[in-house]
């Protein structure tokens, strides 16, 4: 399985290649005035408003520093009803993509972040998946994703 790999601070991370629709360079942001500390802002995506999340700040890291490889990884989100919407995530050193033998994924056991999935042992140490579906809590997906009705 294909899967982009990207540091939170000191530790590897992967997303899976599929839940990935691009990486971007690092680009100026919107500030969202009141809008919690994780959510670095607002991007603009081929006319499109897209959140975007520091996933260090959901990690319950630091913020994010900025890197010469720091990225957005813009991704699919599924909200719990099903509304498919673009997230960006703010990631620090994005490493490039590694092909990881899905019998060598075990559950990690940890249910602390339940963003967190899988983890993958190779030469250079662990790796784990963020689910990109399971990022948002109730509160952040409603400030970030408004129903459809609700926007008109």
């Amino acid at each position: 399985m294909k899967q982009l790999l990207f540091h939170i601070g000191a530790d590897r991370y992967a997303l899976r290649l599929r839940d990935v629709v691009r990486v971007l360079p690092l680009l100026e942001l919107k500030r969202l005035p009141l809008a919690p500390d994780a959510v670095a802002g607002l991007m603009d995506f081929h006319g499109q408003s897209v959140p975007v999340i520091d996933v260090s700040l959901m990690a319950g890291m630091a913020p994010g520093r900025q890197h010469f490889d720091t990225r957005i990884l813009l991704v699919h989100y599924h909200g719990p009803d099903g509304a498919a919407h673009l997230l960006g995530l703010l990631a620090e050193r994005v490493l490039g993509i590694a092909d990881v033998d899905a019998a060598m994924l075990a559950d990690s056991g940890v249910r602390a972040a339940p963003f967190l999935g899988q983890v993958a042992s190779d030469t250079a140490g662990i790796v784990q998946l963020v689910e990109p579906d399971q990022l948002l809590s109730p509160e952040l997906r409603a400030i970030l994703f408004q129903p459809e009705a609700a926007a008109s």
